[in-house]
C-alpha cells in the first residue's frame, strides 16, 4: 500500500507534525508499505537544519532525517520554500524541492493520502 502523508503545519508548534513523522516510521515498517512525506505551508520549516527545540523532548529534523535514510521521499513545497526564503543548503539532507505538480502525482499515486 502507498502512503502519502501530507505535513501543514511548523515543527513546534502543536504535536501534530511530531506524530505524523512517527507514524511515517511505523508505516514504512510494513514490508509491502510506500511511504511519501510532503512539506506543504508552514510544514516547510521542519525541513530547516539546525534547529535546536529547547523546549520539545523531539527533534523533528533528526526525524526526517531517519525517515529519508530509511528510504522514503521527502518533498517540501518548492513555493512555500521560496515564500520563506528557504534554499535547498538549509535543508535536512534527503529532503528535496518539489511543486505542487509533484504533489497532484504523489496523490493521485498514493492509496491512501493522511493530511496533518
Amino acid at each position: 500500500m502507498e502512503y502519502l502523508l501530507v505535513l501543514n503545519d511548523s515543527p513546534y508548534g502543536s504535536q501534530r507534525t511530531y506524530n505524523a513523522l512517527r507514524l511515517a516510521g511505523a508505516l514504512a515498517k510494513g514490508a509491502t508499505s510506500e511511504v511519501s512525506v510532503f512539506l506543504l505551508g508552514d510544514g516547510v520549516v521542519s525541513g530547516l537544519r539546525r534547529q535546536a527545540p529547547s523546549d520539545a523532548s523531539y527533534n523533528v529534523q533528526e526525524m526526517l532525517r531517519l525517515l529519508a535514510e530509511q528510504g522514503i521521499s521527502i518533498g517540501a513545497c518548492r513555493t512555500c520554500l521560496e515564500a520563506r526564503g528557504i534554499d535547498d543548503d538549509a535543508l535536512v539532507a534527503g529532503i528535496k524541492r518539489r511543486t505542487l505538480d509533484d504533489l497532484r502525482t504523489w496523490t493521485e499515486e498514493a492509496t491512501k493520502v493522511l493530511v496533518f
